[in-house]
């Protein structure tokens, strides 16, 4: 009996195993909104949202004429909830905040979301300006940080740093991107303190920083829309002939 107990048990672990790969390792489904690219602005929600939370901002848009807008969908499907990876945030927290600090954890998801992300993004036209809010902030650092993908701007709202150590290896080789980062000052969920410190230390290391601070939490207020359209025009100018000289 004791047997068949195991063998029930493992199957079990086996069957769940299976089904979380295999949901992590499905295509990424996209919203896509407004024209056929250039620039292409692709944005990653949130752990526990969807993709279609962007879409509340659709008039608050204010964009180049071509700008595509792809909102991915996080592959990983919880109750009621996406993420692009699955997120125990208690793992992490820092007795002396009560706040989440995975700068020197290495999450075991983040690899394959950005990955996956790569994937789904290849093919789309540039100049390609990717971002996120929260977890999805983190996963577009990471691509950023961690590989070779061509970018022309990087949008990084309400994150926080990842896997810092393995990152700052890499600011050397995005010298030249332009990067925008906001973080609401009363934010609950990560740390408004580590943030702030990240954003120095890339503008520190001479990386072009966009460093907004908003009295806000875990959020995306308006004010933080309209910085984003002006910093994406702003990158559009700068990759365009006449903004070279």
């Amino acid at each position: 009996m004791k047997r068949v107990g195991f063998l029930a048990v493992l199957l079990s672990f086996v069957v769940v195993a299976t089904l979380w790969l295999w949901h992590l390792g499905a295509p990424i489904d996209a919203i896509v909104r407004g024209a056929s690219g250039r620039p292409t602005l692709v944005l990653l929600h949130g752990y526990g949202s969807r993709a279609d939370d962007w879409l509340q901002f659709e008039e608050r848009w204010h964009l180049p004429p071509h700008t595509q807008r792809l909102f991915l969908q996080a592959p990983a499907r919880g109750p009621g909830r996406r993420g692009w990876w699955w997120l125990q945030l208690e793992r992490y927290v820092d007795p002396a905040t009560q706040l989440p600090d995975l700068a020197a954890a290495n999450p075991g998801g983040l690899a394959l979301a950005s990955t996956l992300v790569r994937e789904r993004i290849q093919g789309e036209r540039g100049p390609l300006i990717l971002g996120g809010f929260s977890q999805g902030a983190m996963v577009a650092a990471n691509i950023a940080f961690q590989t070779d993908q061509p970018l022309q701007g990087l949008i990084l709202i309400g994150g926080t740093p990842v896997n810092e150590a393995a990152w700052a290896e890499h600011f050397a080789g995005r010298r030249h991107l332009p990067i925008f980062i906001a973080h609401g000052r009363r934010d609950p969920t990560l740390s408004f303190a580590l943030m702030e410190r990240f954003q120095q230390r890339l503008a520190d290391f001479g990386l072009d920083v966009t460093w907004y601070p908003y009295d806000g939490g875990h959020s995306i207020p308006l004010d933080v829309i309209d910085q984003v359209n002006a910093f994406v025009r702003r990158v559009l100018q700068l990759e365009s002939p006449a903004g070279s000289h």
